[in-house]
């Protein structure tokens, strides 16, 4: 379902590992070394035990990368029970959450993940409108097809790119007669070059 791969192991790594989930939900949460916290997330992830979904979701706010990458990962090998709480968390002021938020959900692929990824098509962070638009290409839900149109539009030109590509995934008459449409306004040269090999 998802690539996992083992980040390296800090100082007192096996004390986290003995103690369980609430030592690693401890080690998440308290933790001053990034290092350490990365390491927690991917064994709550391991874990895939729900208990540790919240946990992990307030980590995709973390002011470490590496940690916010490792806590998508964790989510979405924990799966569907991790699809409600996600899609509560598209709602978070941060826009980091919301992006690591829609990239757990576009992984975990399931329906249910597509309402809150359509909404977050219209959000006010490029970022998030690129990764909702990303993820609802690996779902290629046709419920996403009027929303992504509107998204060929938009004033980034790499939301655009992803909306050209998530179309192209979908498919299908509507779809193709948009991006032709949208290859006749574009001066963008990437994004027209992006059109031109969805309409292939």
């Amino acid at each position: 379902m998802t690539e996992t791969t083992v980040p390296q192991k800090p100082d007192g790594a096996e004390e986290i590992e003995k103690g369980g989930l609430e030592s690693m939900v401890k080690a998440l949460r308290n933790s001053t070394d990034p290092q350490v916290r990365q390491y927690a997330a991917y064994l709550l992830g391991e874990a895939k035990n729900p208990r540790a979904i919240q946990p992990l979701i307030e980590a995709l706010a973390d002011f470490d990368k590496s940690v916010r990458e490792q806590a998508t990962l964790a989510l979405s090998s924990i799966g569907k029970a991790a699809v409600e709480p996600l899609a509560a968390a598209m709602k978070e002021p941060k826009w980091e959450t919301r992006y690591r938020a829609a990239e757990a959900l576009g992984k975990i692929a399931d329906e249910k993940a597509v309402k809150p990824l359509i909404a977050a098509l219209k959000d006010n962070r490029d970022h998030v409108r690129y990764m909702a638009a990303k993820a609802l290409r690996e779902l290629g839900d046709s419920d996403a097809l009027e929303p992504m149109i509107i998204l060929l539009k938009d004033e980034n030109k790499y939301v655009r790119m992803m909306a050209v590509r998530a179309l192209g995934g979908i498919g299908g008459k509507k779809a193709t007669a948009a991006l032709a449409k949208a290859l006749e306004t574009e001066k963008n040269e990437q994004v027209r070059e992006t059109i031109a090999e969805a309409l292939k």
